[in-house]
């Protein structure tokens, strides 16, 4: 897989935490560094795990589905592109308790493990199509610790503009679409 594919792939994923990170910005409106630190590095972390953890599951059952291995990838991206695409057309503002802070407690955790969970069939997809992991699960780590500082700032700075995370949720679905489409090109598909 091209470096290309894995920052395609690692920007798809990063934006939950991108709209997530937002709406916390806006919810808090005044954020510190140590609130930047609490969720740019749990997001950063769970996002590099997740694939960790798919990759391991799915290099346990390679030997079975390797005759159509690219085309639960392509499933899988397509799949997870798609609710990303649902997501963001519902029309549904990110939901924020005003009188909590959200970098902090079990809200943390949950938030990590819900922008994650779709790393977790990217890597699973990685380890059918044979590539190494580690490379991609740190890329995809610090572009979502990236993403999630820039997230953060943008919420604060502009405290009123959900259509944003949105947007970014729509151009992540539509690129795990087209890198779906591309292992399908790279296997003679199309």
């Amino acid at each position: 897989m091209s470096l290309l594919n894995i920052l395609g792939i690692a920007v798809a994923l990063a934006m939950d935490a991108f709209a997530v990170a937002l709406a916390v910005g806006i919810n808090l409106k005044i954020v510190s560094s140590r609130q930047v630190f609490r969720l740019s590095w749990h997001f950063g972390l769970f996002q590099a795990l997740m694939p960790v953890i798919g990759w391991a599951v799915g290099s346990a059952v390679r030997s079975y589905i390797q005759d159509y291995d690219h085309w639960i990838a392509f499933g899988l991206l397509a799949l997870v592109g798609g609710n990303m695409l649902k997501e963001a057309l519902s029309g549904k503002d990110e939901e924020t308790d005003t009188k909590k802070d959200s970098t902090r407690g079990m809200t943390l955790i949950v938030l990590s493990v819900a922008t994650s969970i779709d790393a977790l069939a990217v890597g699973f997809s990685m380890s059918l199509l044979n590539i190494s992991i580690v490379t991609p699960a740190v890329i995809i780590g610090l572009v979502a610790a990236g993403f999630t500082i820039t997230g953060l700032y943008l919420g604060k700075k502009v405290a009123g503009c959900q259509r944003l995370s949105s947007y970014a949720e729509i151009l992540g679905g539509l690129v795990l679409w087209v890198i779906g489409f591309n292992i399908l090109h790279g296997h003679g598909v199309f």
